[in-house]
């Protein structure tokens, strides 16, 4: 989120808001320009990207600032804001506008009248109400308005004000960006409602992979059937502290034996699920991928990732980053497939996703044989031979992602700014991208092996916990929709 100069900009005529306009310097008020009766307002309206910053820095999560939920069963029923950004209102007028730069806050004393609410615009007015003769301080009424003339908090605030003339160029407002997880936690609360499911952990030989089998198994996302090494298992268990004794644990020589132990498993309707442990993935695959295996349902294996990346609106689904390394067009369409088969799981059948087909460019050019991939996707998916959504191609990721930048570049594409699926034309491609948007974007990245007989989880030792459990909320939901029937 990038905090704009004005936030009520958008409320003003363009004159007024170029009058309006702060300047490009801080200049102060020294003391003795401070007259009684002198005033100084600001304007802003309470967001609820205000709300998320303040809780961020002041630590102040009480839930009727932050739960919906929980805030329409209390007094104001409705989230309020923190009262004290209402304070600090008053703080930024104090040091940008009177006195300006160089005063220095003594004391305060505010009296909350009545709560603010999401979009109220209020307006902070500052008056000199004494000054003092033998020292540099200044008392001010304070009064904060909302839109409907209704006095929300009244006070005084002390201030030692400058006695020497400071101008200032006026330092840039910092861009922020706020990460909620809101959209993970819908699905992981939604995922309690089901049973936990027999998980078969392959190979887990280190302390993180049997830290995390703890954390959902505590959540009830998951019951666990331990399968490797005993020894090393046990001794796993001893340094990250959790208590194994109440799980299975099936001894198995090594990894390799561990993944077709967890394989047979699945296969005889043993496991719902199989989480992979401390092997590298690519082992695990040569045992579940074959063909001839009995996890095979006859298309091919993809990946998701399923990212709540901050700024965007929605969870966003990343395909393929992990198993198909140059994919040729049948095993796209199954990728696609994949993709849109969780996300009707995770979302339901009324509405359909939107899928965008990704290349370099937006134009279908025999030069860059992606795009006639993406082409012929879209007409696929126009013939019934790909199911269940909107899909179209080819598109750059910023004309998928933005409305603007479609505009602004002539693409022309029902869902430019709000696509619920990225696939992307090659796992190098998809890797770079989902890296990217995890390290540098600080987005979480829930994955899961699709186009198996049962969900496959591949978490990274940098998973963090919200992530981990994510991965195993969608585990579940894939494990019922099989067993329903809904999914093959």
């Amino acid at each position: 989120m990038s905090t704009p100069a004005n936030p009520n900009s958008a409320l003003m005529t363009p004159a007024a808001a170029a009058a309006a306009a702060p300047s490009p310097y801080l200049e102060n008020v020294v003391f003795d320009e401070l007259t009684v009766g002198r005033t100084a307002s600001l304007t802003r309206t309470l967001t609820r990207e205000d709300i998320l910053l303040f809780a961020r820095v002041s630590g102040d999560v009480n839930p009727a600032h932050l739960d919906e939920d929980y805030a329409k069963t209390n007094l104001f029923q409705g989230v309020i804001g923190h009262g004290m950004w209402l304070g600090g209102l008053i703080s930024t007028v104090l040091g940008t506008i009177m006195p300006g730069p160089g005063t220095i806050y003594m004391g305060q004393d505010l009296k909350f009248k009545k709560p603010v609410r999401l979009n109220d615009r209020i307006m902070v007015t500052l008056c000199v109400r004494e000054r003092r003769s033998d020292k540099p301080i200044v008392t001010f009424d304070c009064r904060c308005v909302n839109q409907s003339g209704e006095t929300v908090l009244e006070g005084t605030s002390t201030v030692l004000a400058p006695t020497e003339r400071v101008r200032r160029p006026r330092p840039e407002m910092p861009d922020v960006e706020i990460s909620s997880h809101d959209h993970y936690h819908a699905i992981i609360e939604s995922s309690r409602k089901l049973e936990p499911v027999t998980t078969a952990v392959v190979h887990p030989v280190e302390s993180h992979v049997l830290t995390a089998v703890a954390d959902a198994a505590r959540e009830r996302l998951m019951i666990p059937i331990l399968i490797g090494p005993r020894q090393r298992i046990v001794t796993a268990a001893n340094q990250a502290g959790v208590d194994i004794s109440g799980w299975k644990l099936i001894d198995a020589e090594h990894s390799h034996a561990a993944a077709a132990a967890a394989a047979d498993l699945a296969a005889e309707g043993k496991a719902d699920t199989i989480m992979k442990g401390s092997l590298h993935t690519a082992e695990l695959l040569d045992v579940i991928a074959p063909t001839s295996s009995r996890l095979h349902t006859g298309r091919k294996f993809s990946h998701a990732y399923v990212m709540d990346l901050p700024g965007y609106h929605k969870l966003l689904l990343v395909t393929d980053a992990v198993v198909n390394v140059e994919p040729d067009l049948p095993t796209k369409v199954d990728i696609c497939q994949n993709a849109i088969n969780l996300w009707r799981v995770m979302f339901g059948t009324e509405k359909k996703p939107n899928v965008a087909i990704l290349s370099a460019v937006d134009i279908t050019t025999p030069k860059l044989p992606t795009t006639l991939d993406a082409a012929t996707l879209c007409k696929m998916a126009d013939r019934g031979q790909i199911t269940g959504a909107i899909v179209d191609g080819p598109l750059a990721i910023d004309n998928a992602l933005s409305a603007q930048a479609a505009m602004d570049n002539g693409v022309d594409t029902p869902i430019a700014g709000d696509t619920d699926i990225l696939m992307f034309p090659n796992m190098e491609a998809a890797n770079i991208m989902a890296r990217r948007l995890a390290f540098f974007g600080h987005s979480d990245a829930a994955g899961v092996l699709l186009g198996v007989r049962v969900p496959v989880l591949l978490p990274r030792p940098t998973d963090n916990l919200r992530t981990h459990l994510m991965s195993c909320a969608l585990a579940m939901m894939l494990a019922k929709a099989r067993r329903e029937g809904k999914i093959k």
